[in-house]
């Protein structure tokens, strides 16, 4: 009677046809020695479906993958080895800079470019139109397979910036403005090279040939998000199904994390003093932005040797041309003048790319305003106020005269250079249209500013343009200069 319950059931619920997998003799003489024993009819109905049914429609349980788990059960699962499904981002305007490559350092220049990730490169491409390049074409490929990313805040003011390191030692910052954009390329890209980054693969140190063993020993890896805190994912990539493997885990996570710390602490102890490297020429000083009794006692002389430079070539083409020093050259040209001077380089302003004077007189100009201590010190702003109030010419006169003799040597010497000079350009003011006060406004607040911005700052500005227009029209008598 339970066999006819059965034929009549197996009748009206006809299962899929599936093929079932080939089985073994002993797996099917199992199976029917299950069938034999079961104890009532409902048990053998299910397990002879059992036997139809592919392994795959059945439900999994889901895999652990931790480490402890793995070497307890000592059991190989066949997914255990594949990685977490990519995210895909394709076609999205980002910008990058490129400070490094092959440990060498790079000027950081930003640039938009139009940013692809595959399953284990990202490629920047200056447009959308030169995606359909191939690989290696006009696009720059870094290999995410073993690189590092992380966010960073100290190499860039902008916000949003994260770091990629190659495996080669090449260097790129990554940034928007949208957090949830740069947030999302950065999950993206970080379970990209966790995906693509084999067991063991070696790191090059940036500027070095020492290889990091891994990535678990470097600062900062593992987060996702400033602030944020994630698993560390070396965790699935360093699993081993035998269960001797934890201990050798553990000990080599101890001995990199002691390397590094060890290295570091090497470099700190032995790390030169500034003044060392200075000695040796690793570290040149600027020429902008240095005390001017620094640069004068450097190059040897009272007047900085630039200063000279750029007064000659105004005084060679420039002092018939309309609104000198009032007139902005091209600021870009400017910074390239002023990177040739910070790097010793030769310069020649009689070269074509300088033919602008104003190019020269703007780069003159940049040089006084950089200076840490204005041409006129801090400690004489205060007194050089007093003297121009005095309301008697000629005592007006031997007061800031007695003031300008008490400079240091360096500062009173280009300052009775910079006025001879000004004195010259006012002699051609029918032509290139520039008076006293025109001149004063430009060489006021450059040449002088209060050490702390107390007070009225247009009060001070008014002052700053009276005490350049007042030595320039008696430069003669204060600076004992020839009369022509």
């Amino acid at each position: 009677m339970a066999g006819t319950r059965i034929t009549n059931l197996q009748s009206t619920v006809k299962p899929p046809v599936i093929q079932a997998p080939q089985r073994s003799t002993a797996t099917q003489g199992a199976v029917q020695m299950r069938i034999k024993n079961s104890p009532s009819s409902g048990d053998r109905l299910s397990q002879s479906k059992s036997m139809v049914l592919q392994e795959t429609d059945l439900p999994q349980k889901p895999i652990s993958r931790h480490r402890r788990n793995q070497s307890q059960h000592n059991v190989v699962v066949a997914g255990a080895a594949t990685f977490e499904p990519l995210v895909d981002l394709k076609g999205e305007i980002m910008n990058m800079a490129k400070i490094s490559e092959s440990g060498k350092k790079q000027r950081k220049n930003w640039s938009s470019v139009w940013t692809v990730l595959t399953s284990d490169q990202l490629m920047f491409y200056k447009d959308k139109q030169e995606t359909g390049l191939k690989p290696g074409g006009k696009a720059d490929v870094l290999q995410l397979c073993g690189a590092v990313i992380e966010w960073n805040t100290e190499k860039s003011s902008r916000k949003n910036v994260f770091q990629i390191t190659t495996s080669t030692g090449s260097e790129y910052l990554v940034q928007t403005d949208s957090n949830s954009t740069a947030s999302k390329w950065y999950d993206a890209i970080k379970k990209t090279v966790d995906s693509s980054t084999k067991e063991g693969f070696p790191l090059r140190r940036s500027n070095s040939t020492d290889y990091l063993p891994r990535h678990s020993s470097l600062p900062g890896y593992g987060s996702a998000s400033p602030g944020v805190k994630q698993r560390n994912p070396i965790h699935r990539r360093s699993i081993n199904m035998f269960g001797s493997s934890k201990l050798k885990h553990s000990a080599s996570d101890s001995a990199d994390k002691n390397g590094v710390k060890n290295r570091l602490k090497k470099f700190i102890i032995r790390r030169p003093s500034m003044k060392t490297l200075q000695e040796k020429g690793l570290i040149k000083d600027r020429v902008f932005g240095c005390h001017l009794s620094s640069l004068c006692e450097r190059e040897g002389t009272t007047v900085p040797k630039f200063v000279r430079i750029c007064v000659d070539a105004v005084e060679k083409r420039g002092l018939e041309a309309d609104g000198i020093y009032r007139v902005s050259g091209n600021l870009a040209t400017i910074q390239k003048l002023r990177f040739l001077v910070d790097e010793e380089e030769d310069l020649d302003l009689e070269h074509s790319q300088w033919e602008d004077v104003h190019v020269v007189t703007g780069a003159l100009k940049m040089f006084f305003r950089e200076l840490p201590e204005p041409l006129f010190p801090f400690r004489f702003f205060q007194p050089f106020v007093e003297a121009i109030k005095i309301k008697e010419p000629k005592q007006k006169v031997q007061a800031v005269k007695k003031l300008i003799q008490q400079l240091p040597k360096p500062n009173h010497d280009t300052m009775k250079l910079l006025f001879s000079h000004l004195h010259k350009v006012l002699a051609f003011s029918r032509k290139n249209l520039m008076s006293t006060q025109g001149i004063g406004i430009v060489f006021g607040p450059t040449l002088m500013w209060p050490e702390l911005d107390a007070g009225n700052m247009a009060v001070n500005m008014v002052y700053q343009n009276q005490i350049v227009e007042f030595i320039l029209t008696e430069s003669q008598e204060i600076f004992n200069l020839d009369r022509k």
